[in-house]
């Protein structure tokens, strides 16, 4: 007894002893794989142990979100959660496999951006106010992409669709990468984006960008208006990307973990390579990510209901 009482204790004074996997529940490609992979060497290099990425993509990133709520509490299993499997999808699924709030363990915010509103260039809008118009015209012929249901770029979606009154088709794809290469090939005609993913296209000219989803203008396109400044006053969703680890991770484990990935956020190299492609780096305390998620659950239950949005 006295030897099992000690190894906890033990076991979190000596992490990490063995490599760390970072589960991503989207494809590669996208940003939250991005944001995993550019973290995770930085950890690495922190803790001395390989940060291995493992995508396991599925409804709307709950396959992989319960894969490390069901894992063991030991910090060798984490989570880049995001605002779809921590604040959309318990208002937007009527089953979710896990407690959002209960089976994780917050380490800390690692990034927000907003979305960008993208279109194939052959579409004949050269702003929100043309889309609109083209839209209306066209009831039910225009289609949008998404990274899958409930997550941010479909809610975007459906609350322009609400607000301006069209007639849109969703097509959700499994991941980012996908939706913007059928979006390029001309498959469908729209996306809102994480801006990662859409910003070198929209830098070759292969996507035309016509405006952001947050609630200011994005540095990276200081020219691109607010979708409230191009005459939707209100519209204001922004995207977020946390670590996670299963709940009743040991607090000194969590502590490490939450110490290194905030150290690796601020780091000059990686704040100026998130920045450049419109990704705000955030970092802080454990505390401050549950705090953060508690305000977010709300918003979203707000925007799915105004929205209409709903998962068949």
């Amino acid at each position: 007894m006295l030897v099992a009482a000690s190894m906890q204790p033990l076991l979190a004074q000596d992490y990490p002893a063995k490599t760390i996997r970072l589960i991503v529940p989207y494809p590669p490609g996208g940003t939250a794989d991005m944001l995993a992979r550019t973290i995770g060497q930085k950890m690495a290099d922190r803790l001395g142990q390989q940060v291995i990425i493992d995508n396991r993509p599925g409804a709307g990133g709950n396959i992989g979100a319960d894969l490390v709520a069901k894992a063991a509490p030991d910090g060798y299993t984490i989570l880049m959660g995001t605002v779809a499997t921590h604040a959309i999808n318990p208002n937007l699924y009527a089953n979710m496999p896990f407690d959002a709030a209960k089976d994780f363990a917050p380490v800390v915010l690692v990034a927000t951006l907003p979305n960008l509103l993208v279109v194939n260039p052959s579409v004949l809008a050269k702003n929100v106010k043309e889309l609109i118009a083209l839209a209306k015209s066209k009831p039910g012929e225009l289609a949008f992409a998404s990274a899958g249901n409930g997550t941010s770029q479909h809610l975007s979606g459906e609350l322009f669709k609400k607000m301006t009154g069209v007639d849109m088709i969703h097509i959700p794809y499994k991941g980012s990468a996908p939706a913007v290469t059928d979006l390029i090939g001309g498959q469908v005609q729209l996306m809102f984006d994480n801006i990662p993913s859409s910003l070198p296209q929209v830098r070759a000219g292969k996507l035309r960008a016509l405006a952001v989803t947050g609630p200011r203008r994005s540095p990276v396109l200081p020219d691109l208006p607010t979708l409230s400044e191009a005459g939707l006053p209100g519209f204001s969703i922004t995207s977020w990307f946390a670590l996670y680890a299963p709940a009743g991770t040991p607090a000194k484990i969590l502590l490490r973990l939450n110490k290194e990935a905030d150290k690796a956020i601020a780091s000059k190299e990686l704040r100026l390579q998130w920045m450049d492609q419109g990704i705000e780096p955030a970092g802080g305390t454990s505390d401050q990510l549950s705090e953060f998620r508690r305000i977010e659950a709300p918003k979203w239950e707000k925007i799915i209901k105004e929205s209409g949005a709903r998962v068949e």
